[in-house]
């Protein structure tokens, strides 16, 4: 039989629109799938006329020309957890309330908002989400504390998190403590560990665009159909696109220079920072020495400001006095 008519299992099922390929190859794991009622291995081909089953109901062949897939923009608010485990509380699908059986593509953290992509159609998944795809990702972060030349210039240049280093972005300031920040990647709380790497929290982070779809006047909580404009771009854009994943993990003798080199940029910001004057919105008037004192002055241990104990000497052979305090007479009238 001809390579080009059998099918992986897992492509099938996410073709299908049942689920992206990777639940798909956890649901195989699981032996929650069978094919002619028999459970399947990882890798295991599809051939015309199999019958495939998940978890008892049957999976069917969906059109080739994708006429019959859903694909949905969502304007994601915070505490919605992007998982089709419908027994999660606060799962995206039950947030939607779709009629059709969808995914996310990607996901949000539950405590960030704003734009993602639900789909049927498992295909279109991994060429939408791997990093060396280099498609955009804007974002809307709003951090704790006065933004600086350091941290923009850090951020834009990469940042040491999880055994790697991020690839290089674009950051612009829109105010003191909020900028917006273009990623091609798609790190475990990438946006998060980067700002907490450089010393800042971020308190606010909003997903304003994926390639060339924008929220626009999509409120917190709706969702829309992508246009057919916006699908013939973004067909266009992922026609060239790889679908399998690039180890972008470092050697372990790179990891162990970049984690030296991190330690390094964490004690000379430690001891660089208090003294700095680089935030972008006003000087930090005070120097290093007028910052301790007032950190001191906080928890009261500042010398200068804390007045001195006194000393009081007793005399350990004086005899207990035994006199009694007699009561003083008024000379006021009653």
């Amino acid at each position: 039989m001809s390579q080009d008519i059998e099918k992986r299992l897992n492509k099938f099922i996410s073709d299908s629109g049942h689920c992206s390929r990777r639940e798909a190859d956890k649901l195989i794991e699981q032996n929650r799938v069978k094919i002619n009622g028999q459970v399947p291995e990882l890798g295991t081909k599809v051939q015309p006329g199999d019958e495939v089953f998940v978890d008892g109901k049957r999976i069917n062949k969906i059109a080739e020309n994708k006429s019959d897939r859903i694909y949905i923009a969502y304007n994601k608010p915070t505490g919605i957890t992007c998982t089709t485990e419908r027994d999660v509380y606060g799962n995206i699908i039950d947030a939607i309330r779709h009629k059709e059986r969808i995914f996310p593509i990607g996901r949000l953290d539950k405590p960030s908002e704003g734009l993602i992509f639900l789909t049927s159609d498992g295909d279109i998944v991994n060429k939408i989400l791997r990093a060396e795809n280099a498609h955009d990702k804007e974002y809307r972060v709003t951090v704790d504390q006065p933004l600086s030349e350091r941290f923009v210039d850090r951020m834009q240049r990469g940042v040491p998190i999880l055994d790697t280093i991020t690839k290089p972005c674009t950051v612009k300031v829109e105010s003191r403590f909020v900028f917006t920040i273009i990623l091609t990647q798609g790190l475990n709380r990438q946006i998060r560990r980067m700002c907490e790497y450089l010393g800042y929290e971020v308190t606010r982070l909003q997903r304003t665009r994926i390639m060339n779809v924008t929220l626009n006047n999509l409120k917190v909580g709706q969702w829309r159909n992508l246009s057919e404009k916006e699908m013939e771009e973004i067909n266009t854009a992922v026609e060239g696109s790889s679908k399998t994943a690039v180890n972008t993990t470092l050697p372990k003798q790179q990891r162990t220079t970049d984690q030296t080199n991190s330690d390094k940029l964490s004690r000379q910001k430690q001891s660089s920072e208090p003294s700095t004057a680089s935030a972008y919105y006003g000087k930090v008037e005070k120097s290093g020495k007028v910052e301790k004192s007032d950190r001191n002055d906080k928890y009261g241990t500042n010398n200068k400001s804390t007045p001195k104990a006194k000393k009081v000497f007793i005399n350990k052979n004086a005899k207990p006095s035994t006199t009694t305090n007699k009561p003083k007479l008024s000379l006021k009238r009653k």
